[in-house]
C-alpha cells in the first residue's frame, strides 16, 4: 500500500514524541531509585543534572565547529561548485529556512551530514565523492534529507537526548557508588525491618542501576534511527521526488571506500553510517541508522 509522506512525517513524529515520553520516565525512574535506595539523592540528583545539562549546553553550541574540525571539513568556494550551492539554496528555499553553510569533505566515498544548533546556524556537510558520483536528482534528494534535519530540529532533539543519557549514566554511576554504603547504614538505623525492606531497596536500586544506562542508549538509537525515517519523509515532501532519494541511499550503501575521516564520535551524523550497519537482530539495536533496504522500501512506498 503506498503512503503519502504527509502520513508518514505524522507517524514518525507520533512514535518520536512517545519515545521522548519514555526517556523521561526512564530518567525518573533513576531518580526515584536512588533516592529510595541511597541516601545521596539530595545532594546528587542536582548535581547530577546540572553537569549533563552544562556538557550538553558546550555541546550544543561549539559541537558543530569541533565535527567540521575533526572531520576536516573546508567552506565551499561557490565559484568551485557553483551547481552545488544553487542545489542547496534551491533546497533550502522549497524547505523555508535559511540557506545553511556548505562544507565539502575532501575524501571519495560518497556522504553528508547536517550541523548546527537551529536553521540560522546550520552547515550542511557533503563529500567530494558524493559530488562526484551521484547526478543532480540524486544529490538533491541528499541535500533536501539533510536540510530537512535542520529544519526538523534533529539537532536540538539529539541534544535532548544526549542530556537524558547523561543524567542517567551519572546517576547510575553514583547510584552503585553509594547504595550499598547507604543501605547498610539504612540497615543499621531500622533493625531487622529495616533489614529486609532496605535489601529490597537496594536490589532495585542496583537493577535500575545497570540497566539504565543500556535503556538509555537503546532509546537514543531508536530515536535517531526513527529521526531518519522522518528526514527522508520530509526530503520528499521538498523535491517531491522518492528515486532521487532512493537511488542516491543505493549508490552510497554500495559503494566500497571507506569515509577515512568518520569514526564513532560522528558516524551518526552522516546520512549513510560511514562504519557501515550491522546485519545481525541484536546489533541493529546499537544502530543509529536503519537498514537501507529498510529506507528505500518506505521511499518507494511514497506517492
Amino acid at each position: 500500500m503506498r503512503q503519502s509522506f504527509y502520513d508518514i512525517i505524522a507517524s514518525n513524529r507520533r512514535k518520536t514524541f512517545f519515545m521522548v515520553l519514555l526517556f523521561l520516565l526512564l530518567v525518573g525512574a533513576v531518580v526515584w531509585a536512588f533516592a529510595m535506595a541511597t541516601d545521596m539523592a539530595p545532594v546528587a540528583v542536582p548535581l547530577a543534572v546540572i553537569i549533563a545539562i552544562a556538557a550538553t549546553w558546550a555541546s550544543y553550541y561549539f559541537s558543530d565547529r569541533i565535527v567540521l574540525g575533526i572531520s576536516r571539513a573546508r567552506p565551499v568556494d561557490k565559484n568551485e561548485l557553483p551547481y552545488l550551492v544553487n542545489i542547496t539554496e534551491a533546497v533550502a528555499i522549497g524547505a523555508g529556512v535559511p540557506v545553511p553553510e556548505l562544507y565539502i569533505i575532501e575524501d571519495t566515498a560518497p556522504n553528508a551530514f547536517a550541523t548546527g544548533r537551529n536553521p540560522r546556524n546550520s552547515v550542511v556537510c557533503v563529500t567530494r565523492g558524493l559530488v562526484q558520483k551521484l547526478n543532480r536528482e540524486e544529490l538533491e534528494g541528499v541535500i533536501a534529507h539533510e536540510v530537512a534535519h535542520i529544519r526538523n530540529y534533529d539537532i536540538l532533539l539529539a541534544t535532548v537526548a544526549v542530556t537524558m543519557v547523561g543524567i542517567v549514566a551519572l546517576l547510575s554511576d553514583w547510584m552503585l557508588r553509594f547504595s550499598w554504603r547507604s543501605g547498610r547504614r539504612r540497615s543499621r538505623s531500622h533493625g531487622s525491618g529495616g533489614d529486609a525492606a532496605g535489601a529490597v531497596l537496594l536490589l532495585i536500586g542496583l537493577i535500575v542501576a545497570i540497566l539504565a544506562p543500556l535503556v538509555a542508549q537503546l532509546l537514543r538509537f531508536s530515536l535517531s534511527r526513527r529521526r531518519e525515517f522522518q528526514a527522508d519523509a520530509t526530503a520528499v515532501q521538498i523535491t517531491r521526488y522518492p528515486p532521487g532519494l532512493a537511488n542516491a541511499l543505493r549508490k552510497i550503501a554500495a559503494d566500497p571506500e571507506p569515509l577515512e575521516v568518520a569514526n564513532k564520535a560522528t558516524a551518526h551524523l552522516y546520512i549513510y553510517n560511514p562504519l557501515k550497519d550491522m546485519e545481525g537482530p541484536v546489533d541493529r539495536l546499537f544502530n543509529t541508522h536503519p537498514p537501507i533496504a529498510e529506507r528505500v522500501k518506505v521511499l518507494e512506498s511514497m506517492s
